[in-house]
């Protein structure tokens, strides 16, 4: 290319300016996520939960809320005239050279795509005009800051005992240890036990900088090098009830951090200049999790939503499977359908909904995204939502497409090759759980049977725990992960538990009333009759024998108002996400949650 060809292509001072405007709304958006999580600290050391869990709730709709300034700003600055495709072609490279020296461009790139999706049609969505693939680098990129985003201690030179109380201190919490010495001795026993008594050379402890926060919880997240292997170390910090600090457990395999990091928990607060750096860190911790759900978990989930559309686009490409209705029973308000060689199903929301289903495409819409927004603790999936999502029309059998076209037309719409779907959630493919409960009777697996009744009802009572009723318990709306937890995944009949009215049957005034084929007493919406769950859960022998060993309060009435009483006092339940049997026992008496 001619020395001044580079110049006359990049002419347009409504091209830079645009670029430059997108840029701004991304760095406010970025300034103010990075405050939110800061903040984290102090309602951390001064244990004000609801503070923390509204900055929490909050911190998600910032994304949102900047494209949509940045998107009116652009709309009142110029005339759709001014902004041709050549005016945005060159936007882009603009852009791209404003990134060069920063430090969350692939966070910026994914903002400048929302952005031009909103002021461009779908036929732009390609890589000249938007960011389809990544255009600048984070390899190595690291942050200028004083303190790096990980520190590195060598307990060789000052002992292991010493190496762990420095690095608690020099976190520098505004509030005391109740025994500090006391819990690093506990630590330091639990890491002898697990890499012996000898330590190599290469014997080395790497913390990140900043500690991760969630509901009362602070996470210590790093790993330790030694002999040439890398095992994860996680200390959970915790309040005991005098508001003094004390670590509750340690976390040194990929399983327990698998649960930590779980996509049905909240998003972690934690502040990071660089956040590529800390994924990469996190990734030699999780080597199974894919880059999209860390990034998600530490709460940049418009990215994560790109990176697993990418990922999504890829596996397309390198398979040839077709997309079916998924197994189980066919939702009632939802269309769930699956691609066999990907672990996902997709869900389009019916455009009409059979009796006794009351409920309309907007209601549902609020309904997941109470989810998205309320504390899932480890109970509830968390769900990618999508608008005019392109499939190939080649993968879509008839049957699936009719039926698609019969259940959601408002949907759908085939345009050459491709099927849009214009409104669509993604989520973890399970097991359901009906289906996991019959494959276990009919081959007589009575272990795995109890397994899935104490899972089922050890959901029921954490979702509870987090101020939510389920609505509809049939087991067809639960799945089962692969490390065989129970998880809520049909939202449409999702309420605050504080919302409900729990009520004992009455008794029959007559016999007419007990023979009555309609109830004869009055029932409002919100009206639920627990002793009647059992009428279409338990009709299983088995499962009822198992149910009412490990669950039967749920079927009172008692139980649940006992428990909606305690929320509105304004009581924050303990659901922990690693198993209770690593906790350290002398601790266990503490009333704490995370």
């Amino acid at each position: 290319m001619p020395a001044t060809a580079f110049p006359k292509l990049l002419s347009s001072q409504i091209a830079f300016d645009t670029a430059r405007t997108i840029l701004d709304g991304f760095d406010k958006h970025y300034r103010l996520f990075r405050a939110a999580s800061q903040a984290a600290q102090g309602y951390f050391e001064t244990c004000d939960w609801p503070t923390a869990q509204a900055a929490a709730r909050a911190r998600i709709a910032f994304y949102d809320q900047r494209v949509a300034e940045c998107v009116q700003t652009l709309e009142d600055e110029y005339e759709p005239v001014d902004l041709s495709d050549e005016v945005w072609r060159e936007v882009k490279l603009h852009y791209i050279g404003l990134l060069i020296e920063h430090k969350q461009p692939e966070l910026a790139e994914t903002f400048f795509n929302s952005v031009c999706c909103k002021l461009l049609h779908r036929t732009y969505f390609n890589n000249d005009f938007i960011f389809v693939r990544p255009a600048v680098s984070t390899e190595y990129l690291d942050g200028d800051e004083p303190t790096p985003f990980y520190r590195a201690y060598y307990p060789a030179t000052d002992g292991l005992h010493y190496t762990l109380t420095r690095i608690l201190t020099n976190f520098q919490l505004h509030c005391p240890f109740a025994d500090l010495e006391h819990d690093v001795g506990h630590v330091e026993q639990r890491l002898h036990s697990l890499l012996g008594q000898e330590f190599k050379v290469d014997f080395q402890i790497q913390v990140l900088s900043s500690l991760f926060y969630r509901n009362k919880g602070a996470y210590l997240v790093g790993k330790i090098i030694n002999d040439g292997r890398e095992y994860p170390f996680v200390l959970p910090i915790l309040h005991n009830r005098q508001g003094e600090l004390f670590i509750d457990a340690v976390l040194t395999d990929t399983a327990m951090l698998s649960l930590l990091f779980s996509f049905t928990r909240a998003y972690f607060m934690v502040d990071m200049e660089v956040p590529s750096a800390t994924v990469q860190f996190l990734r030699t911790l999780l080597p199974g999790k894919p880059r999209s759900e860390i990034y998600t978990l530490l709460g940049l989930q418009k990215l994560g939503k790109a990176l697993f559309y990418r990922d999504f686009l890829r596996h397309l490409h390198h398979s040839s499977d077709r997309f079916d209705i998924a197994p189980g029973i066919r939702g009632m308000v939802m269309v769930v359908f699956a691609l066999p060689s990907f672990p996902y199903v997709f869900k389009v929301i019916r455009d009409h909904f059979a009796p006794p289903k009351e409920t309309t495409q907007a209601l549902v819409r609020e309904k997941y995204l109470l989810v998205k927004y309320h504390d899932r603790v480890g109970r509830m999936a968390d769900t990618l939502e999508y608008s005019s999502v392109a499939f190939p029309r080649a993968r879509f059998p008839d049957d699936l497409l009719s039926e698609l076209q019969r259940a959601a037309p408002s949907m759908i719409e085939e345009e050459g090759d491709q099927i849009i779907i214009r409104h669509l959630y993604i989520e973890r493919r399970m097991t359901p759980l009906n289906l996991y409960l019959a494959e276990a009777g009919q081959s007589g697996n009575l272990a795995q049977l109890e397994h899935g009744i104490i899972e089922y009802g050890n959901a029921i009572k954490e979702l509870i725990a987090a101020n939510i009723f389920p609505g509809d318990m049939l087991y067809k709306n639960f799945g089962v992960t692969r490390q065989g937890r129970v998880v809520f995944y049909d939202y449409d009949e999702i309420e605050y538990l504080t919302d409900c009215r729990f009520r004992t049957i009455p008794t029959p005034r007559n016999e007419e009333d007990e023979m009555a084929a309609e109830p004869w007493y009055p029932i409002a919406r919100n009206d639920v009759f627990p002793e009647q769950f059992g009428a279409f859960l338990l009709g299983n022998p088995d499962i009822k024998r198992l149910f009412l060993q490990y669950h039967a309060d749920l079927l009172s009435a008692a139980y649940w108002q006992q428990h909606q009483q305690r929320i509105a006092e304004g009581h924050l339940y303990d659901v922990f996400p690693y198993p209770q049997e690593i906790r350290f026992s002398h601790l266990s008496h503490f009333l704490v949650t995370t």
